[in-house]
C-alpha cells in the first residue's frame, strides 16, 4: 500500500512561549490560575514573520505545517467569537493564524490545525473519560454535550475562515464517541485528513516521540509520526535538552521509509521567532532530507527478502528504482547484499549524489560452515564513505535493468 506521505511542521506556540519552560507550564510546575493566565496581558510577539517560517520549512523539504491552534490551556491563537481567552486581547492583537494561512498559501504550503480536546480555561472542559484534566476549571460539573457544542463552533470558525485545510489533529483522546465532529470537519472541508486522537477513529494514527517497530514493518494505515527538536518540550524551553542530529535523521529515515509522514516539531520564542539554536538544527536536518531527493515520499514497500547484512535496513521502490535505506547508518564502507535478482545498471549513494562500485562477487567473511568455502555471491557495493556519513541515515538507490 502506497501512502502520499509527507516531511511537515510541527508548531507548538502560544502565550507559554513567554516563559522558556514549557508548553504545560501550567500544570507541570502548579501556577495558579491567576498568574498563568495574566501571561495573555503580556503577550506581544513583536518580531512574528510567518513568512520566514514557512520558508524555512520549505528550506527543509517540508511539505506541510500544523500549527497549535488551542492547546491544553485553552488560550486560542485565532479570532475566536466563542471566547475572549484568545490572541485579539493581547497586546498584540493580531489573528496570528490569519498571518500564517495567507502565508502558507502565498508559497504553496499545506496547512494543518492542531486542536485541544482537554481545555483548561472553559467551564465545561472537564472531562473525567479523559486525560490531562489537571487544571480543568471545574472537576464537579461534568457537560461534554455542552463542551462539544462549543468545541463544534470553534472547529466551524477553524474550518471555515482559514482557506484549505489540509490536517485536523485532535489533541488528547476523549474516550466519547462522537463521529459528528469529523462529520462536520468534512462537511467543511471536503478531503480533510483527521487523525486518531479525537471523537471517532478519523483517518490516520499518530505516534508520538519515539515508535517501535518490527524488522521490515510497513504502515498499513496512514500513519502521522511527530516527534520535537527537543526533548523537554514542545514549546519554546530555555536550555532545551536537543536531540542528536542522527537521533532524528534516523527516526524520519526509517519512519517515512515504511510509509509514513512526519511531523518535527519546533517551538517559537514568546516574540514570535524561531530561534536560530532551533533553525539551524532544523536546516541541517533538511539539508540530508533534501539530498534524499524525494525518495521518501509515495514509495511502495518491496517484500523480497535481500537478506542485506550487519546492519538494519527498509528497502522500498519508486520510479522503476530501489532503494535501500540504512536508517542507522552503514558500520562500513560497504554494502553486502545477499539476494539481489536483478542486474544493476547504477548504484548512487543518495547522500552524496556519488556513483557507488559494485559487483557481485564470493567474500571472505561469508563462507559455509561444513566446507569453509566461500560459496555464495553477493551483491558487494563498495566506497561509502563512511566516516563522513557516521551521523546520517545512508540510502543508496539502485537502478537495474
Amino acid at each position: 500500500m502506497v501512502f502520499d506521505n509527507k516531511f511537515g511542521m510541527f508548531i507548538h506556540w502560544g502565550i507559554y512561549a513567554q516563559t522558556g519552560i514549557q508548553e504545560q507550564v501550567y500544570a507541570r510546575f502548579d501556577w495558579d490560575r491567576e498568574r498563568y493566565e495574566a501571561l495573555r496581558e503580556t503577550f506581544n510577539p513583536v518580531n512574528y514573520d510567518p513568512e520566514k517560517w514557512v520558508l524555512l520549512a520549505k528550506e527543509a523539504g517540508m511539505k506541510y505545517i500544523c500549527f497549535t491552534a488551542k492547546h491544553h490551556d485553552g488560550f486560542c491563537m485565532w479570532n475566536t467569537k466563542y471566547t475572549d481567552y484568545n490572541v485579539m486581547n493581547t497586546p498584540y492583537g493580531k489573528d496570528v493564524l490569519r498571518m500564517l494561512a495567507d502565508a502558507c498559501e502565498r508559497h504553496g504550503m499545506l496547512l494543518g490545525l492542531y486542536y485541544s480536546n482537554p481545555d483548561w480555561n472553559h467551564p465545561l472542559g472537564y472531562n473525567p473519560n479523559s486525560t490531562h484534566q489537571w487544571k480543568a476549571v471545574d472537576k464537579e460539573t461534568v457537560d461534554t454535550v455542552g463542551y462539544r457544542e462549543y468545541v463544534k463552533n470553534q472547529i466551524t470558525e477553524l474550518l471555515t475562515n482559514y482557506g484549505k485545510i489540509y490536517t485536523l489533529f485532535w489533541d488528547i483522546p476523549p474516550r466519547i464517541d462522537d463521529p459528528s465532529l469529523n462529520e462536520l470537519a468534512r462537511r467543511l472541508q471536503p478531503g480533510i485528513l483527521i487523525n486518531d486522537r479525537g471523537w471517532d477513529k478519523g483517518d490516520f494514527s499518530t505516534p508520538e516521540r519515539e515508535y517501535r517497530a518490527a524488522e521490515g514493518e510497513r504502515f498499513t494505515r496512514m500513519t502521522e509520526a511527530c516527534n520535537s527538536l527537543g526533548r523537554q518540550s514542545w514549546g519554546y524551553r530555555e536550555n532545551e535538552d536537543f536531540y542528536s542530529y542522527r537521533h532524528l535523521v534516523s527516526s524520519i529515515d526509517r519512519i517515512m521509509a515504511m510509509g509514513g509522514s512526519y511531523l518535527l516539531n519546533v517551538g517559537p520564542d514568546g516574540l514570535g521567532e524561531i530561534t536560530e539554536e532551533y533553525a539551524s538544527r532544523l536546516r541541517r536536518i533538511g539539508s540530508w532530507y533534501n539530498r534524499m531527493e524525494g525518495c521518501l515520499e509515495s514509495a511502495e514497500g518491496d517484500s523480497f527478502d535481500y537478506s542485506v547484512r550487519h546492519d538494519p535496513c527498509i528497502v522500498n521502490r519508486k520510479n522503476g528504482k530501489i532503494y535501500f535505506h540504512l536508517y542507522n547508518s552503514a558500520s562500513s564502507s560497504a554494502v553486502d547484499i545477499k539476494y539481489f535478482p536483478h542486474k544493476p545498471t547504477r548504484v548512487r549513494l543518495l547522500n552524496t549524489g556519488e556513483e557507488l562500485a559494485f559487483s557481485f562477487e564470493r567474500l571472505p567473511e561469508f563462507f559455509n560452515g561444513k566446507t569453509g568455502r566461500a560459496e555464495q555471491e553477493y551483491l558487494h557495493i563498495t566506497g561509502i564513505p563512511i566516516d563522513e556519513l557516521s551521523v546520517e541515515a545512508v540510502v543508496i538507490e539502485i537502478e537495474i535493468e
